[in-house]
Parts: structure tokens; sequence; C-alpha cells
């Protein structure tokens, strides 16, 4: 059993520590929060743990493994750090830290001290992402086109990072691990409609190696909540809808059909292919639970997490470069290679 303890009680916290308290592999142990009431909720719904209000107490006791950090993204690399220098192995919220060279630090620390170091990118566990990548991963889709993605909702404004930290981050990981590949440059343009906070709004363009581009908008003034992503092959297409109840995922037999013919060519026809609809089966798996495992198993065999620290280390340069890309009106910007 990988005894735990969990660092933050507040939005995401609570559904890691039902996770760890309910997973057959793990044994939650202790939480740590600033706010005393929430710490007192905790109690109550899982009696037995212990709290403090000083994460210090977590990082010293003999009784715990690895340590997972649900806190604002501007102390991760600080209470990640101190986990590892205190010989905990670590999973850290997304995005893994405020800056890429903070996520390095850590990867070279978690690797001297030989620790597991994992970034909850949930996406990547739940069944409908790994099925899409098995579909790009077999050619089922043919050559990749494009990736596009619509996340937006009414709230939550967050006060320490903008839209795109909080939201795109998710497709960031998707994009990495469903297409197999990393943007080699990016332009963004988004704006702030509240006083001295960070963009609410945001429009990503991500540029590749190949003629692959990917788009996401990602939005918290939207009146409805919107979760869809696009992603166009040369052989088919798929749909995938966060919110569908059923059928999260639709892929169609559709396209272009580009003629050989040369005076086709030059009158620029090219014939439409519209075949079958289908909506693969998917497991019924709560993602959080799979993403627990597999924590368990990688501080078990000593295996890299699918969602390691080059992942956490990838999805953040891209950050980096689109926050640089936004303060230049939607400028091109080199992805740190």
């Amino acid at each position: 059993m990988i005894k735990v303890g969990v660092i933050g009680f507040g939005y995401w916290g609570p559904n890691l520590v039902r996770n760890f308290a309910t997973s057959d592999r793990c044994k939650m142990v202790a939480v740590a929060d600033l706010d005393s009431k929430r710490l007192a909720a905790a109690e109550r719904s899982y009696p037995g743990i212990r709290t403090t209000t000083n994460p210090a107490d977590l990082f010293a006791a003999a009784d715990i493994d690895a340590v997972a950090i649900s806190t604002p993204v501007q102390y991760h690399f600080d209470l990640a750090l101190a986990a590892l220098q205190a010989g905990k192995h670590v999973l850290v919220e997304k995005p893994m830290a405020a800056s890429a060279a903070d996520c390095r630090r850590l990867i070279d620390e978690a690797a001297k001290r030989k620790l597991t170091l994992m970034v909850d990118h949930t996406f990547i566990y739940t069944p409908a992402v790994q099925k899409m990548r098995d579909l790009v991963q077999t050619g089922e889709l043919g050559e990749i086109y494009y990736y596009d993605s619509v996340r937006v909702n009414l709230g939550l404004f967050q006060h320490d990072v903008n839209v795109l930290w909080d939201l795109a981050v998710h497709d960031l990981s998707i994009i990495e691990y469903v297409l197999g590949k990393v943007p080699v440059a990016v332009s963004a343009t988004g704006i702030s409609h509240v006083p001295g906070a960070p963009e609410n709004i945001a429009y990503l363009t991500m540029f590749f190696e190949d003629s692959t581009i990917a788009h996401v908008n990602v939005n918290w003034l939207a009146p409805v909540k919107v979760r869809q992503t696009l992603i166009s092959g040369s052989k088919k297409m798929v749909v995938f809808n966060e919110l569908e109840p059923s059928e999260k995922i639709k892929v169609y037999d559709k396209g272009i059909v580009l003629n050989d013919d040369q005076e086709q060519i030059n009158k620029l026809i090219a014939g439409y292919r519209t075949g079958d609809m289908w909506a693969p089966q998917l497991a019924g798996t709560e993602a959080l639970a799979a993403e627990v495992r597999h924590f368990a198993d990688c501080i078990e065999t000593g295996t890299a997490p699918l969602t390691d620290g080059e992942m956490g280390y990838n999805v953040v340069k891209v950050l980096e470069a689109a926050s640089k890309s936004l303060a230049q009106r939607g400028a091109s910007v080199a992805v740190e290679r």
C-alpha cells in the first residue's frame, strides 16, 4: 500500500483525497491546508486521517510515501521540491509549475533521487482520450490535418493565471498524448474584461513540424459550458464531446477526395466522401481512479508515468510561449526546443 498525504483541500483536493481513500492500492494518511474549516470537513468525511496547516508535517512524516499537491500553481514548485528532497514521490496538479525552468529542476531532482514525479493531467486517463489515441496511432484516421477545441464556460475566474494556463493546459496534454507531437511555434490572442485580472478569453493556434495545425478557444465568460474537440484526418474524423453522457466520441467516415487528374486539379475541384458514423463503446472508469492506480504502479515498478515530468515540462513551455505571444498581440513565438 502506498501511503499518501494531500496538500490542498480546496477545489480539486477533495477529489484526490476521495480517490486515494477508496483505492485498494493506497492508504490516505494526512491532509494539509491553510484553512481550518476545510480540514474540519476532511476530518468529518474521512475519520482517522491526520490534518495539519503545515505542509512540512507531511514531508517529515515517516508513514507517508507520496505527496499529492493541489494548490495554486505559484506554490507547486516549492512544495514539490521540498517533497522530493524529503524522499517523497510526487503527484502535482497541472500545470506542473509556473515556469519551464522550475519544471526542469523538479525533473532533475526526481531523477537524482529515483523518485516518481507525475503531473495530474487527468484527461489522459479518460477512456475517451485513450480511444482517440488508439484511432490516431493505429492510422485509422489517416494523416492528421488539424486539432480544434472549444473549452468555454461561465467562471471559474482565476486570479493567479490566465485562461490559457487554466483551460488550454488540458488540450496541450491531450495533443501530446493523442497526436504524439508537440508544437514548434504558437500564436495567441486574448483579453481581460476584468480590470487588473488575467486574460479571461483567448485563442491559441499551434504549428507543428509537419502540416498539422491546432486551434484552441478558451473562455471564462461564456453563457454555456462547451467542451468539444475535433480531430480531422485524411481518412476519418473524430468529434469528442466531454459533456455527452453517452457516445462521448463519434467517428465520421467523411472527408475530401483529391482528384489526380491535372485538369481537375487546375480547376481546384475536390470530391467529398460521406460514409457512416459510429460511436465506440467506452469503459465507465473514472479517470482519477485510473490515475491513482497508475501512480501507485509507477511507484512500485519504477516505470515512467504516462503524464511524467517531461510532459508537464513540454506543456509549460508551450504556455510560456503563448503568454509571450499574448503580450505581442498574436505574434508567432517559437516554442523553446
